[in-house]
């Protein structure tokens, strides 16, 4: 079962001061002024989701590095997740994006007896305020969608923590390739989902096909501290 939100927690996020994953739009950013001020217009709304819970299966003090598979198999999946400030909505560079994640079969490394550090990682974000990893789409397990778990960490202190979803039809189609087909039907999909509905709508991966496997993308909205 995933660890639920503490109170204190939950008031953060319904206070407005969690960080959490954004959409905006810029096409009046030039000439209503960008920053606060473009935010204040209209020009470019930044929209927070909540804050969505950890999980029971973080391990701190994870590699950086940006390939997580350690040869697992698995549908290659690239990732690129960007970090911005959620009150200006301009890149951060230098934060730690830390991910995890089942592998193809449904399983966690490093916890309830598995060894290994397979799909775990941190990387930094670019000058654009990007981090890529190489991993592989995850699979599913009893009770919960498809997802993938993330901290953001800037000077040390955690900024954001979330998950990303994916959507239904993308994983029906992911899944009639090895190993996923090896398994039964998932038991819950996104619209079942306890975490997907209190905000992981907000927090679905853009997912492109390519000729080895997916790319997926997100931004994410953070206050600094």
């Amino acid at each position: 079962m995933e660890k639920p939100l503490t109170r204190k927690a939950s008031l953060l996020t319904l206070g407005g001061l969690a960080a959490g994953v954004l959409g905006w739009k810029t096409d009046l950013a030039d000439a209503a002024g960008s920053g606060p001020a473009g935010i204040a217009s209209g020009a470019i709304t930044c929209v927070l989701t909540p804050e969505l819970t950890e999980g029971p299966y973080y391990v701190s003090g994870e590699k950086v590095r940006r390939n997580i598979t350690e040869g697992r198999p698995g549908v290659p999946l690239a990732l690129a997740l960007k970090v911005v400030d959620a009150s200006s909505c301009k890149p951060i560079k230098g934060a730690a994006v830390d991910i995890w994640h089942c592998d193809a079969l449904g399983v966690y490394s490093g916890v309830q007896g598995n060894t290994g550090t397979f799909m775990r990682g941190v990387q930094r974000t670019d000058a654009t305020g990007l981090a890529h990893f190489d991993t592989v789409y995850p699979g599913w397990y009893q009770g919960r969608a498809v997802h993938i778990h993330v901290k953001v960490h800037i000077g040390g202190n955690v900024v954001h923590t979330g998950q990303f979803f994916f959507n239904d039809a993308v994983t029906d189609a992911a899944y009639t390739q090895a190993p996923y087909n090896t398994r039964g039907a998932r038991d819950i999909r996104d619209s079942s989902d306890s975490i997907y509905r209190n905000g992981g709508s907000k927090s679905l991966l853009t997912m492109k096909k390519t000729a080895k496997g997916y790319t997926g993308s997100i931004t994410m909205g953070v206050h600094r501290s």
